[in-house]
């Protein structure tokens, strides 16, 4: 019975290890690809310039940092690390406000493809590149408001619990019933309303397509990008189903790590190829960089 159990055990430490040194190799690899698209994007004038891309390089930032966060958050616990509170809460911080920020920038993203499509002839002016810079600065302020008033009332409620070292989660930081009600509140009021904008505008974007006699083909293009980001935004809400498998099925310790990889890295694991591979621009200034590296190897 006991060498069952050791047996056991050994077995699900090593699953554990194995998927934690998984979801490093998936972020190394997603770094590096994300490194190669932002190369392209910061060293072509005429992509900075535009309010598409502009919002797509965002994002790619933005799920960046959040899955840099997300991974130490994951292999502090699971390693058993105690992390000063003050520590602890802005890296918290950042990860909850980064995830926030995703459906957010998809919002966006979906009302520059339905201004685009319905409105082409106001798209110059209406989505320009400094236009989306100040799109970018409110998503952020829109994102850290939250924040401020958890960290304003948790300064209040428990001055105590800073001079503390814990295990890193959101959790822990969690200490009172204001708190909790301000995040599921605003989870809840974010994903309605973004889920709302990309109905609205998949509805009229294809509506259009249906009803336009010229410039359909790009209309039905725009469809089906608002559509990967109806898929994308999905899988932000299957993300929100993490935290209570973990409550649920508390014996299985990789459990955590299971969800990191599906729930929280495959919904961004799947912009860089789905938004870089698919854009002619960004693909073909990929094979150019691909191509001029590899000549360089070659070279030396």
């Amino acid at each position: 019975m006991t060498q069952g159990f050791v047996s056991s055990s050994k077995m699900t430490d090593a699953l554990k290890i194995f998927l934690e040194t998984l979801a490093i190799i998936c972020f190394c690899f997603f770094f590096y690809f994300i490194l190669i698209i932002l190369h392209v994007y910061f060293t072509t004038p005429h992509v900075r310039e535009n309010a598409r891309y502009v919002l797509f390089a965002h994002m790619l930032i933005n799920d960046t940092l959040y899955l840099v966060s997300g991974l130490i958050l994951l292999l502090a616990s699971l390693s058993l690390v105690y992390i000063p509170v003050p520590i602890c809460y802005i890296i918290a911080t950042l990860a909850t406000v980064t995830f926030r920020i995703t459906p957010y920038n998809l919002a966006a993203m979906a009302l520059e493809r339905y201004v685009a499509i319905c409105f082409p002839l106001r798209h110059v002016t209406l989505c320009t590149s400094q236009r989306s810079n100040y799109v970018i600065a409110i998503i952020w302020v829109i994102g850290l408001i939250p924040n401020l008033a958890d960290f304003i009332i948790l300064s209040t409620s428990a001055k105590t619990i800073f001079s503390l070292k814990i295990i890193c989660n959101w959790e822990t930081l969690t200490v009172n019933l204001v708190q909790r009600m301000i995040k599921s509140n605003t989870v809840i009021i974010s994903l309605i309303l973004v889920g709302l904008i990309i109905v609205f505008t998949y509805v009229r974007v294809m509506f259009i397509a249906k009803n336009m006699s010229s410039g359909r083909i790009s209309a039905f293009k725009a469809g089906k990008t608002l559509m990967l980001h109806a898929f994308q935004f999905l899988l932000c809400l299957l993300s929100l189903t993490s935290s209570f498998m973990e409550n649920y099925f508390r014996d299985y310790n990789y459990l955590s790590t299971v969800n990191f990889l599906l729930l929280m890295c495959l919904p961004r694991f799947l912009s860089p190829f789905i938004y870089g591979l698919r854009d002619k621009v960004l693909s073909k200034r990929i094979r150019k960089f691909h191509l001029a590296k590899h000549r360089v190897l070659v070279i030396e």
